[in-house]
């Protein structure tokens, strides 16, 4: 997520003219008082700029009228302008992908992250919640946090990340989700199951899957010797575009796969 999802660099400081990006939306025929969402139809099916600014507004936020779509594959992301104050950016959660529960444990442990002075971008609290609903769409807000991906060349960079890794994972191993998933190498191998009946090209099945069968029997061995093991909360999906390089730090966004 670019939660501040996210994945923003500098060049969002500039304003955004809605005739110049015009293309981010097309509301045409969109009417957001139609019928609950329908399991048949696209998740973001009727997620239009009216709808965008009124879900915000319901939280007493007064919009300007500029939208910019950000990098999100699971969710929507985008930067919404605020009269007279900084953008903020809001995330919409994709329908029936996590529970309330489970969102609501992401925001808590991001918080605890924050609270240990480790530079993670958190969901703004309003009305002591983080997490909204509207007509059907839940979301979050965020403060906007430019920067732009670590140099993964810089020693001084990968340094400086490694601890604050070592830090979330010490923050992680206080205590347990209740409800987030548990990430495991038997899910993975499922999930290669699933992309070579699904994705994987015919001429292709028989090199990727008995690749697959290979690395998935080491892993498992690699286990099995390492006997039980003690889980901790983790970030999830820490790859570069998650975290946003500023003032010599890090920042990171987007747990929206803790587990």
């Amino acid at each position: 997520m670019n939660e501040t999802d996210n994945n923003a660099d500098d060049e969002i400081n500039n304003s955004i003219d809605d005739e110049a990006n015009g293309n981010i939306f097309d509301d045409s025929d969109t009417d957001i008082d139609s019928e609950p969402l329908d399991a048949k139809a696209h998740p973001y099916e009727r997620l239009s700029p009216d709808l965008l600014i009124d879900a915000i507004e319901s939280l007493d936020f007064l919009c300007d009228g500029r939208f910019l779509a950000l990098n999100s594959y699971e969710n929507r992301v985008y930067q919404i302008g605020i009269e007279e104050s900084e953008p903020l950016i809001v995330k919409f959660y994709r329908p029936d992908r996590w529970s309330d529960e489970q969102i609501e444990e992401e925001h808590s442990f991001s918080r605890q992250l924050a609270d240990n002075e480790i530079p993670v971008i958190t969901p703004l609290i309003i009305k002591d919640k983080t997490l909204f609903e509207y007509q059907g769409f839940r979301f979050s807000l965020y403060p906007r946090q430019g920067g732009h991906a670590p140099e993964l060349d810089n020693l001084d960079h990968l340094m400086m990340i490694g601890r604050f890794l070592a830090r979330i994972h010490a923050t992680g191993a206080c205590e347990n989700f209740q409800y987030r998933e548990t990430l495991h190498w038997q899910t993975a191998r499922d999930s290669s199951q699933y992309l070579l009946e699904h994705f994987i090209p015919k001429e292709l099945q028989t090199p990727y899957a008995t690749l697959c069968d290979d690395l998935f029997n080491k892993i498992e061995s690699c286990f099995q010797q390492t006997g039980e093991l003690e889980l901790i909360r983790v970030h999830g999906d820490c790859h570069s575009g998650n975290m946003l390089w500023r003032a010599d730090t890090p920042h990171f966004v987007d747990f929206d796969d803790t587990c």
